[in-house]
Parts: C-alpha cells; structure tokens; sequence
C-alpha cells in the first residue's frame, strides 16, 4: 500500500454530504455528542483491595482516638469538644470512633460546586472526575527564554481568561501567587477578581489571615449580586490547610474556615503531608495519616454545620530522599493520589488530590510522561476533583500559561481513558464486519472501514482529536515547514488573550467592586 491508497479508497466509497460533515466537524460538539466531557465516571482502577481499604480506615480511625491532633484554636476546641470530641491534658483533641461516624452520615454527599454560569457546575457524587488548576505557585515558567520569572496579579488572570476556553479544565483554582501585591488583605481580594473576571467556571482561592475572610466573602457577594445570590449559587470555594501534619491543626486556618462556613462558603479540606517529612514515608501511612487529618475536618465542619459543603482533600506528596525535592510527577504520587480517592468513595464523600503536576522545568518530555501519568491514574480511580492537573511545573514552585493549554489536549486523552470501552450489539459491530468483508444481495464487501456510514457517525463520538498534538507524516510534517509545539501554543495564548474575555463583569458590577475594593487589574 503506498501513500496514496488510503485517499484512493476514500474517495471511491464515500458518496455526498463531505462538507457537510467537514462543517460538523468544524462546529462545537454538543455535551450528549462529545467523547469526552466533565464528571465522566471513573473508578474502574483500584490500586487498593477491599480489605486494604478496611485497613487504612482502621489505622486513621485509631491514630484519631489515640494520638488526636494538636493546635486547636479555642473556638474549635469548643466546637469540637461540644460534639463529643475529647481534650487531653495534653491538649490534643480525641475523637472517638462512633463521633466521626455520625460526623460522615451527617457530611455532604451530593455537593455540586457551583460556576458563575451554571452550564460549567460541577456534580461531585459518585465517581465524577472533574480536572482543574491549583497551587501556590510564585514563579511564572518563560518558554521563550527557557527561565522563570515571579508571578503577578496579571497572570494569574490571563491563566482564568485561558482556562475559561479550555474544554477539558473544568474549574480553575488559584494556580499561583500575586507576588507584585505586597498586602495580604489586598492580595486575597485581588485574587478572588482576577479569577472571577477571568473565567465563569467554578473558582476556588485561599485565604492568608482570618481577619480577612470577612472582606473576601463580601467580595464574593458583590460578585454574585448579593449575599442571598451568592449562598443559593457559591461559585467561589475556599481552599483550607486547616491541617499542619503531622496531626496538627493549623490555628489561623481554622478560624477562617469557621468564618466561611457561617458565610456559606464551600470549603476544600486540605492534608497536604510530605511523605517521609511531615508524613510517614511509606505509601499506605501517608495515605492513613491524609485520611485521619481530613476526618478530623469532616467532624470540625459538621460539628459547626452539619452538611455544610466540604471536599476531603487528601493531597499527600512524595518526596525525594536524595535531595529533598518533592516529587509531583512519579509514579509514587500517582499511587498516593489514586489510593486517596478510593478512600473517598469508601466513605461516600466527595473528594479530591493532587494529579497531573511536574517536577519538569518546561513543558517537555519529562513534564508529558509525569502530568499524563498521575492525571491517568486519578481519573480512573475516580478522584471527584483532580487538582493541579494543569499548567503546574518545577514541583509547584512554577506555572506555564503555554502548559495549562497543552493539558488541555492531555486531560482529554485522560478523560478517553476514563470512560473506557462501551461492549454491546452496536460496537461489537459484527454486522459491520459482515457487510464490510461479505456484502449484500446488491453489491459484494469492499474490504475496509475508511467512509462507510458507521464509521463517519462514530468518529467524533468515540475518539479524541488534540487541538495542538501533532498527528501528520513525516512528509505532511515537513510539507508545512515543521510546526513546533510550542511555538504553536504560545500562539494560541496570545490569540486567546488578544480576545476579550466572555467573564468579565459587567461595567455597572465592575465600577461598584471598584469602589468599595482596591483592585490592582487595570479596568
């Protein structure tokens, strides 16, 4: 067969309506005709065994009613002794194992997270996988000068302007740092806009002090539209370390996290040890370790309201023992993050961990092989929110605008895996190969597949085209003077953010925010 015997046979088979299906093809897909969209569900890999889940749920369960966590702030001592927890006198607070099983019947099961548009919630039951940014990231990855640089307030957001158009990045969390805001106040408000203003999807962001939780939730009211807008749709989610492990609560954390919980604000649970530092260095002791920590923080949220909408993060990391290097990209990671989901479906609680992070400087053949390796494997565990699974470079010390676009052609190809292979009388398609190989009573079976009416229906149901990755001969390849990668997604970035963005508030919202908040974005 040459080079020329598959057009050949193409154009002998197929009959009329080529533009038409050129032009569909060409046309956005609707969410029932696409291969691959959010909240497909996942769980299909299970790295653990039924009895080593049991076990890990034993262990987390013992080190809460005999070791306990330290550190917590008065109000939560209350709040926690109130519903049944127990202060030593060493001051660790105890939890008895019937007190975290009534705090789990009485958690949020079916949470949706909440965009600005409701065409991008996030439905969190089951095994839904969702991918998205997140991080602290304080360095920007420069692929034209092959270095770093700090990161500011107006990249963080041209990563929500970008994300707001990538398909497959279904929220963005904060993925970097302001670092050319230098109040904290100032920096947490700037953040919740940049976000806001840059993408309808749903956003989640921290917050530095708890004396400015207050500011930020007014933030996200003037956002919404009101207070009772915002608690009926919370589009904005805090994202909580409300932990310092091993076994500690983080004092400050927690106070803020109580002032969004009263101000209706979702939270994400974040245990975020560092095997073999702040968490034990094997695999199933981080994970017990991330589990008790973040049932700790089921019974803290439930105990202040019960059902109030909490995400059991479970984000432990590796690390690298040689260096000291956290190792975001390994296959270790993987494992941890895929063993953590299956603990949340254990439970029945929505959840989420790290995936698709690179220990990689630039977005190269080191950061592919690491960001499809974990973002593979949490999806197909079923990980309700896959967070940092886009753009997060050098051990999450950087971020890439160029990567973030790339993942998007990367987290499709993952999401493909998620939804696995459908069997039934249709795609068994023996009557394809009955036709194909044998013919009717009119004509004899012409030997292939290449245009008959099946395989064209099928083709942008069943499969995954990239946007970016490059699928042409090395002849084709060559032919149109070598397209580079990277050169191609710098610019699709710069077409992207040459566009005005579909989220940015309306003028009358904007001048109001402006008013009452010193926002650095010029308007």
């Amino acid at each position: 067969m040459n080079d020329e015997t598959p057009n050949r046979i193409a154009r002998t088979n197929r009959s009329g309506g080529r533009a038409a299906r050129h032009a569909a093809r060409s046309s956005k897909l609707s969410d029932s005709m696409r291969p691959v969209r959010a909240g497909m569900t996942g769980g299909k890999y299970k790295p653990l065994s039924d009895a080593d889940v049991l076990k890990i749920h034993e262990a987390a369960l013992t080190a809460l009613e005999t070791i306990g966590l330290a550190d917590a702030p008065p109000s939560g001592v209350a709040i926690l002794t109130g519903a049944g927890a127990i202060q030593g006198s060493d001051g660790r607070i105890r939890f008895p194992r019937a007190l975290v099983e009534d705090m789990l019947a009485l958690s949020c099961k079916d949470l949706t997270l909440c965009g600005r548009d409701p065409v991008h919630d996030l439905d969190l039951s089951g095994q839904r996988v969702h991918y998205g940014t997140a991080g602290a990231a304080v360095n920007m990855v420069d692929v034209a000068g092959n270095d770093f640089r700090e990161s500011t307030l107006q990249d963080l957001h041209d990563a929500a302007r970008i994300t707001d158009t990538l398909d497959n990045v279904h929220f963005l969390q904060r993925p970097m740092v302001a670092r050319d805001i230098a109040d904290n106040l100032e920096m947490d408000l700037n953040t919740i806009y940049a976000c806001c203003a840059g993408t309808t999807k749903h956003v989640g962001t921290s917050i530095s002090d708890p004396s400015h939780a207050a500011e930020c939730l007014q933030m996200a009211y003037a956002i919404a539209g009101g207070e009772a807008k915002y608690r009926d749709r919370p589009f904005v989610s805090m994202s909580n370390c409300f932990v310092v492990p091993p076994m500690k609560f983080a004092t400050e954390s927690c106070e803020a996290m109580e002032i969004c919980i009263r101000g209706g604000m979702p939270i994400l649970l974040l245990s975020a040890g560092m095997s073999g530092a702040t968490a034990p260095s094997t695999i199933a002791g981080a994970i017990v370790q991330a589990v008790a920590e973040c049932l700790a923080g089921v019974v803290y949220v439930n105990a202040m309201k019960p059902g109030h909408p909490a995400v059991f993060g479970t984000w432990p990391f590796g690390l690298d023992l040689r260096t000291g290097s956290m190792t975001v990209g390994s296959g270790e990671q993987a494992l941890l993050s895929a063993g953590c989901a299956q603990m949340h479906a254990f439970y029945g609680v929505p959840g989420g961990a790290a995936g698709g992070a690179s220990d990689s400087k630039m977005p190269d053949m080191q950061a592919g092989w690491e960001q499809m390796c974990s973002n593979v494997m949490a999806g197909l565990s079923g990980l309700n929110m896959v967070y940092e699974a886009a753009g997060m470079h050098a051990s999450l010390l950087g971020f890439c605008h160029e990567s973030l676009i790339l993942s998007d052609d990367l987290i499709g190809q993952a999401l493909r895996c998620v939804r696995g292979i459908e069997v039934d009388d249709e795609t068994l398609a023996l009557d394809q190969m009955r036709e194909v190989c044998m013919g009717g009573p009119d004509k004899p079976g012409v030997g292939h597949y290449l245009g008959t009416d099946r395989t064209l229906s099928h083709m942008e149901r069943d499969c995954v085209y990239p946007a970016l990755g490059n699928r042409m001969s090395p002849k084709e390849w060559v032919e149109k003077d070598r397209p580079n990668l990277i050169e191609q997604t710098i610019a699709r970035k710069e077409a992207i953010l040459a566009t005005r963005s579909a989220a940015r508030f309306d003028p009358e919202l904007d001048a109001t925010i402006r008013a009452r908040f010193k926002i650095h974005l010029p308007a």
